[in-house]
């Protein structure tokens, strides 16, 4: 595909985007800058963004990504209570902090396991259901994003290595689909990871003083 080929397809994607995946874009944005800012409204906001992509992905049969975004739903509403709850001193219980040698093995165990069932699984539906499937790409996404959205609520600094990865996977994977306007919005996601990583990394360091 040439440069003229993929801009022809961009701005047929555009023309086609429908208004909730406008809206679901918005709110993601909204809650990523929420997330690098450390404030709670990154999930009442996220919830948006990942109800109305459960919807779209399923449509573009993005399997493992609407699996993703029931996941997001889900962690949101425990990471909501998780970043809210205080101890009896009426202090926040969970701190922006660095992943130590036991975190760094969870996460990654936690990344292997769920991209090698997401795979299987999504090579069993892409033979049978949806041939629309690539389940290389969608699982390594989807696995990515288990880990960084599962680590945020942890608010580790690790999670955002997570969303950079997650991020970079998406573009492509969306843009394929006919979501444009979904992959210029991973793009932005991406910059404002690598924002939020900075961010996340001098508060750790803040928080050990």
């Amino acid at each position: 595909m040439n440069l003229t080929e993929i801009w022809q397809q961009f701005a047929n994607g555009m023309k086609q985007t429908g208004w909730m995946e406008y809206v679901a874009v918005f709110a993601g944005i909204a809650s990523v800058w929420y997330s690098r800012a450390e404030n709670i409204l990154v999930y009442p906001v996220g919830l948006i963004n990942t109800i109305f992509y459960i919807f779209l992905s399923i449509k573009g049969q993005l399997i493992g990504e609407a699996s993703v975004n029931l996941y997001y739903t889900i962690m949101s509403i425990y990471g909501w209570y998780l970043w809210t709850k205080k101890n009896q001193q009426q202090e926040h219980i969970v701190h922006i902090t660095h992943s130590n040698k036991n975190w760094w093995l969870y996460q990654w165990l936690f990344f292997a396991i769920f991209y090698i069932i997401i795979f299987v699984s999504l090579t069993y539906l892409k033979k049978n259901f949806a041939p629309g499937v690539i389940p290389w790409a969608d699982a390594f996404a989807s696995a990515s994003a288990f880990t960084g959205m599962w680590l945020m609520t942890k608010k580790k600094v690790e999670s955002w290595y997570w969303w950079i990865a997650t991020n970079i996977a998406s573009i492509p994977l969306y843009f394929v689909k006919q979501y444009v306007f979904t992959s210029v919005y991973y793009f932005v996601l991406l910059i404002m990871a690598v924002f939020g990583l900075m961010e996340w990394m001098k508060k750790a360091n803040s928080n050990l003083k």
